[in-house]
């Protein structure tokens, strides 16, 4: 491919900083490795039907209310009144199978809302990685990868997939990065890459998750390629493609 005809392909670290990306890129690719779009990714492989993303409680409440299955997680724990959080191993329950269900999270599902506008928004983790980037290979568009870190702030895990994802779209010649955030992740995943868990053992997250006695999800959440399945947004509803 000519260099006229590469498409780009960013890394925006947070969700407040997409504003500077949403207008020059027709893909988003919102990543929550720790733990939603990974439960996200889960899900759909364990045959739920959609999933509805939402921003607040409030709106899942409401859901709730009406007879969805609804989940809802803060600060890595479930919230009061629901069910399940966002936890993968709560979606391989086979009575959620062709069902839709609702979802808030602390970080991953407001990144979900704030990419909602774009042209194609996309979910992604290591559970699905390499299917993602096969995908994308195929749409010439731009790509821009949306890490929804930790309250709005930088996390390595996310950076790091989205790292993955760059690294994987550049090795095949028809795509460039401009932006430092872009090299930085790339540089990061390919530090990383010889043990994810390892490198984010000190992340921030990861202590999160360990005090609440989650190291079951964060080794599945870190471990790539366990299934090829690709949530996609599609009239506020996530569903398979």
């Amino acid at each position: 491919m000519s260099i006229e005809t590469r498409k780009r392909v960013e890394v925006c670290f947070t969700p407040s900083g997409y504003e500077y990306f949403k207008k020059d890129f027709e893909i988003v690719v919102v990543i929550d490795v720790l733990r939603a779009t990974s439960a996200i990714c889960a899900a759909f492989e364990n045959g739920v039907n959609s999933i509805i993303p939402v921003p607040s409680i409030e709106e899942a409440w409401e859901y709730k209310k009406k007879g969805f299955l609804a989940g809802a997680e803060r600060k890595g724990q479930i919230v009061e009144g629901f069910d399940f959080g966002n936890s993968p191993f709560s979606y391989m329950n086979p009575e959620f199978k062709g069902k839709d269900i609702v979802l808030t999270t602390t970080n991953g599902t407001k990144s979900l809302d704030v990419a909602k506008d774009a042209e194609i928004v996309l979910v992604a983790s290591f559970l699905n990685l390499n299917a993602i980037c096969q995908w994308i290979v195929e749409q010439p568009k731009d790509v821009v990868c949306l890490c929804s870190g930790w309250q709005d702030n930088f996390n390595l895990e996310d950076t790091i997939c989205a790292g993955a994802i760059v690294d994987q779209l550049t090795n095949t010649g028809n795509y460039y990065s401009t932006e430092d955030s872009s090299i930085a992740a790339k540089y990061l995943f390919q530090s990383a890459k010889k043990s994810h868990l390892g490198f984010i053992k000190s992340s921030s997250h990861r202590r999160r998750l360990k005090k609440l006695n989650l190291n079951k999800d964060v080794h599945y959440c870190l471990t790539p390629n366990q299934t090829s399945v690709i949530p996609i947004l599609k009239n506020g509803k996530l569903v398979k493609l």
